[in-house]
């Protein structure tokens, strides 16, 4: 998909996107992605040779090896969503082997999915594709409903099996956040012992961030803290959902913000908003990937290579795409991979 695909693509919307220059974190204060990134970020961290190895077996995977940039294919929601709501659309991945050859077909960095289904296929593909092992869930069998997020094993069965990375969710702001944090950041500590690099998805949860019929779980202040958060328990990738609003802190009248936050350092423009969250990951040092989203139907190409465009002009590194791609034909869930991917590829595509 060439520049003028893309602009077609996204209709109306197009040019302003494109276009639009950023006038609030400069560019030049970002860590932006590139094919030096490990040696110019990570090499002077913490990060042992082992983790800086995974970190490059990632980054030089798939159609964006050495760009710096990553596609990763996320199937979860097999227990975050149940299986059959998740794969009734297209009953194949039931099967965890064509999840996996979904994410080779589509040219990914790595493939991020369940326990079971990556041990059930290690020896056939761990040294075919990164493996990124979800190490916790928040399951949807238990009446009524509960939300969190629980281990589904240890991080030292993620590395028997060949895994690269290892992935988890903290639902910020829930009840049990406290405990979620303490998991991960002991689960992340063994995961870099081991040679894994770490992934998080940084996720929010509280009734109380609706108010007044807005939704704030998805408010570049929320969000941004909780990469914030992310980052500081060492997580190497962040993992959010692009923003949609701002002003959570003052809507709901809780934790503490400053009006430079909503006056200077963002604007309504969805590539600001995403920047801001870029900020929040250490300006960039840790890798944004935000998230593609639950599937529409006759709109998630456009969807998928809008959500692109945002995060690459914001200063992130990706995207982390699932069921715009597998609840569809495998030919066309492989071509809508490709197109996000085309997105980071096109040169004419920069930061704003």
């Amino acid at each position: 998909m060439n520049y003028d695909n893309i602009v077609s693509l996204l209709g109306s919307e197009g040019e302003s996107l494109l276009q639009y220059e950023s006038k609030t974190i400069s560019k030049e204060q970002l860590h932006v992605p590139g094919p030096d990134f490990v040696d110019r970020i990570f090499a002077q961290s913490n990060r042992s040779p082992q983790v800086l190895r995974s970190l490059q077996q990632m980054f030089d995977h798939g159609r964006l090896g050495g760009t710096g940039y990553l596609s990763i294919l996320p199937v979860d929601q097999g227990i975050e969503h149940t299986a059959g709501a998740s794969f009734a659309p297209n009953p194949i991945y039931f099967d965890p082997e064509n999840i996996i050859k979904l994410a080779i077909e589509g040219g990914c960095n790595a493939v991020a999915t369940t326990f079971g289904n990556l041990a059930m296929m290690s020896r056939k593909y761990a040294h075919r594709i990164p493996f990124i092992v979800k190490i916790n869930h928040n399951e949807l069998l238990t009446y009524p409903n509960k939300f969190d997020q629980i281990m589904f094993g240890s991080v030292d069965e993620a590395w028997n099996l060949g895994a690269t990375a290892v992935g988890a969710t903290i639902y910020f702001g829930s009840e049990e956040s406290s405990r979620q944090i303490i998991e991960i950041a002991e689960a992340f500590e063994r995961a870099h012992q081991l040679g894994m690099a770490t992934i998080l998805w940084c996720y929010t949860r509280n009734n109380a961030f609706k108010k007044d019929g807005v939704d704030y779980h998805v408010a570049a202040d929320i969000t941004a803290q909780a990469n914030h958060l992310g980052v500081t328990l060492q997580a190497d990738i962040i993992k959010q959902k692009l923003p949609e609003n701002n002003g959570g802190f003052t809507a709901i009248n809780f934790a503490k913000s400053h009006k430079d936050m909503y006056e200077k350092l963002t604007t309504d423009n969805p590539i600001d908003l995403a920047r801001y969250q870029v900020a929040n990951c250490y300006m960039g040092r840790a890798g944004l990937i935000n998230s593609g989203g639950e599937s529409k139907g006759e709109s998630d190409l456009a969807d998928a290579v809008r959500t692109a465009i945002i995060n690459k002009r914001a200063g992130g590194m990706g995207l982390i795409s699932g069921r715009k791609a597998f609840q569809k034909d495998m030919k066309v869930g492989v071509e809508l991979l490709n197109a996000i991917q085309d997105v980071y590829l096109n040169n004419e595509i920069t930061l704003a």
